[in-house]
């Protein structure tokens, strides 16, 4: 995973166009982009977040910021009482105790991935969640050699 601007991108190897294509993550807007080599995705990554915060600007429309750090998760009762007991044994809040149990879980299944965990970790204060209900905008770098 690569990180620009506050923007984090995947990268995957398409085998059949023998391409590196590349998407930002946790954002609704669909920012996508493309390169020949490993030397070349790092750069086209930052070409085409540039180029999505200059479309919003052209457009007088605010981009897709990364995400904000809250959700709602909905839980059955039972589940919620027992949260509340655990978090009020060990003097902490619902939300301290629930950020704790997902940090693990999460810090655990990148390393299964074999992803090193990148940016701020939620007990920083670094928080990064979308607004679902905004319409997705489409924006991918096209290299100039496929323009006719």
């Amino acid at each position: 995973m690569m990180t620009y601007k506050g923007y984090i991108a995947k990268v995957e190897f398409d085998d059949e166009a023998k391409l590196l294509h590349g998407e930002v993550i946790g954002i609704g807007d669909v920012i996508t982009f493309q390169a020949d080599s490993v030397n070349e995705v790092e750069s086209a990554f930052h070409d085409s977040v540039d180029d999505y915060l200059a479309f919003c600007a052209e457009r007088g429309e605010n981009p897709d910021k990364p995400l904000s750090g809250k959700f709602v998760a909905r839980i059955g009762i039972p589940l919620h009482q027992k949260l509340a007991m655990l978090a009020q044994f060990h003097g902490k809040s619902i939300n301290s105790l629930v950020e704790e149990f997902l940090e693990k879980e999460v810090l655990g299944e990148l390393q299964v991935m074999g992803q090193t965990p990148s940016g701020p970790s939620p007990s920083s204060g670094g928080r990064a969640v979308k607004k679902a209900s905004k319409p997705r905008r489409h924006r991918q770098r096209i290299k100039s050699s496929e323009v006719a």
